[in-house]
């Protein structure tokens, strides 16, 4: 089973960057997929919205359903997955993916930010998931994946940011509280992250094109969550995936080089590992 044709995926912030990568990619095998984002009009830093992504997803040969809605939101998070399963029969994917960052110390933190952080990351990703699981459950091949890293509990990577690392780190425990709580019921239930920074609008930002000409394209993350996807879900549960090494497992003699941005660059290796 290599094909995502015909899955149906929910995927939050997927309007750009690697949540446009991961639909796109599924796009292409005939997946049905919900872009559920709150973003309607194009931002003037940040392109991309839920029509746009929909376009292209038709257009790759998928069907795509548009969502507008703002993970914070409980009641519109309920309805764009009712609207989802009205629309498709149901749920077999969930890709937790939106996020919000902020690299700042303790003091340089405004409790808007902490609160947005929390609020999209761990509390977004809790509800997201609780609200697709039942759907999830009467799927033949149930998958959750969430865009977060691996618990490394290394003072380093708290240092400098410590709300963002616990935000992304909410959204890891969720992994490895959810994929033991259901392994029994065949739900898989998965982290992935990338080893290198992806050239995305966020990291743009971080970094300006220095940083981007020193990562790697989108798609290295969507083709190993594609390949993560496709795996049975009752034996594929519980792990936190790096991009790189799950498309070495799938092809060990893949060559890597043509996901870089800049080939000639060094790579600049994501935030804890």
């Amino acid at each position: 089973m290599n094909t995502l044709k015909n899955k149906v995926i929910f995927i939050t912030g997927g309007s750009r960057g690697i949540g446009e990568a991961i639909a796109m990619r599924a796009a292409r095998d005939g997946a049905k997929i919900a872009i559920a984002s709150k973003t309607t009009e194009a931002h003037p830093k940040l392109p991309g919205t839920i029509y746009s992504v929909a376009k292209s997803i038709r257009e790759a040969g998928g069907e795509a359903l548009p969502v507008q809605m703002d993970l914070r939101d409980d009641e519109a998070l309920q309805a764009a997955v009712q609207k989802t399963v009205d629309t498709y029969g149901g749920i077999d994917i969930l890709i937790n993916n939106a996020s919000a960052i902020q690299l700042t110390g303790t003091l340089q933190t405004p409790m808007k930010r902490f609160d947005l952080m929390f609020n999209v990351n761990v509390r977004g990703t809790f509800a997201a998931s609780q609200a697709c699981i039942p759907h999830l459950l009467k799927s033949k091949n149930p998958h959750i994946l969430t865009l977060s890293p691996p618990l490394n509990m290394d003072p380093k990577w708290f240092e400098d940011h410590c709300a963002y690392t616990m935000s992304k780190y909410g959204m890891s425990m969720c992994v490895l509280g959810m994929s033991e709580e259901f392994k029994d019921k065949g739900l898989a239930v998965n982290a992935l992250w990338p080893k290198t920074t992806i050239a995305t609008a966020a990291v743009n930002m971080l970094g300006g094109q220095a940083l981007m000409q020193s990562s790697r394209k989108p798609e290295i993350v969507a083709d190993a969550a594609h390949w993560i996807l496709t795996r049975r879900s009752a034996k594929c549960t519980g792990n936190f995936f790096i991009d790189e090494e799950v498309l070495q497992e799938a092809t060990p003699d893949i060559d890597l080089a043509p996901y870089a941005v800049s080939p000639d660059k060094p790579l600049v290796p994501d935030f804890f590992l």
